[in-house]
């Protein structure tokens, strides 16, 4: 009896330890990607998934409208593909 419960009792703390190590800093860090990706404001500077630079010069519902290069070339992207804010728009200003 006493070693069914040690057993339950290890495999209780090893879910536990799981959830600690793995589990909570991944949905952390999805709740900051989150976070950074709805709070986009046009002229931050970003880099998308696929490694394109820009800054943003329009946002709608789940599209931003990006601006890359000297040509000044437009690029629509979905809101899920920024990778990063480089520069927000309020520091670049300074």
């Amino acid at each position: 009896m006493g070693s069914s419960i040690t057993s339950i009792l290890i495999i209780v703390v090893m879910f536990v330890a799981l959830y600690f190590f793995m589990i909570r800093p991944q949905k952390k860090q999805e709740k900051q990607i989150a976070d950074m990706r709805n709070n986009l404001q046009v002229g931050d500077e970003i880099t998308t998934i696929g490694g394109i630079i820009g800054k943003i010069v329009s946002i709608k519902e789940e599209t931003v409208m990006i601006e890359t290069g000297h040509d000044r070339t437009k690029i629509r992207i979905l809101r899920s593909a920024v990778r990063c804010v480089d520069v927000h728009a309020e520091d670049a200003q300074d």
